[in-house]
């Protein structure tokens, strides 16, 4: 999982800005203050570092934050609830006027949210409950995500089969995410749960790999695989692939990259289908959120990007090879209107 975004330049180029910048500490000209006169400073305090999700993420939140003119800091948690939790007290003494966190464990988290709002920080939250009215939240629209993959697996497949799943409780997409599984299930019980596994740590896509493996040992009748995270999803074509079974399993997953849509293209995959919003405009989102509280307008309290589903047969019928391609032709993917305001320059 630590391996870096294959097609991070990619991703870098797709949240390219459209117009010239200010340079951090100049203002934006028509914008409310503080962005008037420049200097604004945000920390962006992550819990997951590795994949390519979070890679382009971050890659979209930097464009957008150049846009704005913002001196923008990332802190990496690397998967280490109290390490990001130091991390935004260090954020608060650095005296950033506001703060983003993505991902993470609540209860670590809760207490030294509300110790930055009582310092006068505005705070947004990506993918974490913090149960916060003061904390707006930015959402990938995860029951639509996993509804989009779950109906294509029973497109594909019919309303009987056996199943493995792949999460992890604690993380409030996956949490979102599982409610959407368990609807299914209950909507259509010809689907047999017969295994479930996961991981989330340094080597999320390898340990979910070996788990698989344990998994199909015990059960070799599962013919589908719900995987809503594409590190799992790769785990599992992974440990399908060395096993020699992918003619045998279809994977529907969540998120994409460039490195997914390769792996989903691929001659003979069983990665059939995932659902996913641009994770670089997810970033950008973010950053507009926090600067709309910094000038003191309301982002709304639940921010929602909303995904689109994607196929192999789209990938393969459309030549998509990479995120900017995803973007290209597929309009719906690569742009969102949420938390924009007159005054937000947009980015590519």
């Amino acid at each position: 999982m630590k391996r870096l975004l294959s097609g991070l330049a990619g991703a870098t180029l797709l949240a390219g800005s459209l117009f010239a910048a200010p340079a951090f500490g100049e203002g934006l000209a028509g914008a409310p203050a503080p962005f008037d006169k420049g200097g604004v400073k945000v920390a962006l305090v992550t819990f997951i570092s590795g994949g390519d999700f979070f890679q382009a993420y971050q890659a979209g939140a930097q464009a957008q934050a150049k846009a704005l003119g913002i001196d923008l800091q990332i802190f990496s948690g690397r998967q280490d609830a109290a390490a990001q939790r130091e991390q935004v007290e260090q954020a608060i003494n650095l005296g950033v006027q506001g703060i983003i966190i993505d991902h993470g464990q609540p209860e670590a988290l809760k207490d030294v949210a509300q110790k930055a709002l009582d310092a006068g920080i505005k705070v947004v939250a990506f993918d974490v409950n913090l149960d916060n009215p003061k904390i707006p939240q930015v959402e990938q629209s995860d029951h639509e995500l996993a509804k989009a993959a779950l109906e294509q697996a029973l497109a594909d497949n019919g309303k009987a089969f056996n199943a493995g799943y792949v999460y992890v409780a604690g993380f409030a997409p996956l949490d979102r995410r599982n409610e959407i599984w368990d609807e299914v299930k209950k909507a259509n019980p010809g689907i047999v749960e017969k295994a479930r596994w996961g991981a989330v740590n340094d080597t999320t896509a390898t340990s979910t790999a070996d788990q698989t493996k344990a998994a199909f040992q015990a059960n070799p009748d599962i013919t589908v695989v719900f995987a809503p995270y594409d590190e799992f999803a790769r785990g599992v074509k992974l440990a399908t692939d060395e096993a020699g079974i992918s003619d045998k399993v279809k994977i529907y997953s969540a998120d994409v990259s460039t490195a997914d849509i390769t792996e989903i293209a691929a001659e003979g995959s069983p990665w059939v289908a995932t659902a996913a919003t641009n994770p670089a405009v997810v970033g950008q989102v973010s950053v507009r959120a926090v600067a709309k509280l910094i000038a003191g307008e309301d982002p709304g309290h639940n921010i929602i990007v909303k995904p689109v589903l994607i196929t192999q047969k789209d990938l393969r019928d459309n030549a998509i090879k990479t995120v900017e391609d995803l973007d290209a032709k597929l309009p719906a993917f690569g742009k969102s209107d949420a938390a924009t305001a007159p005054w937000i320059p947009a980015v590519k």
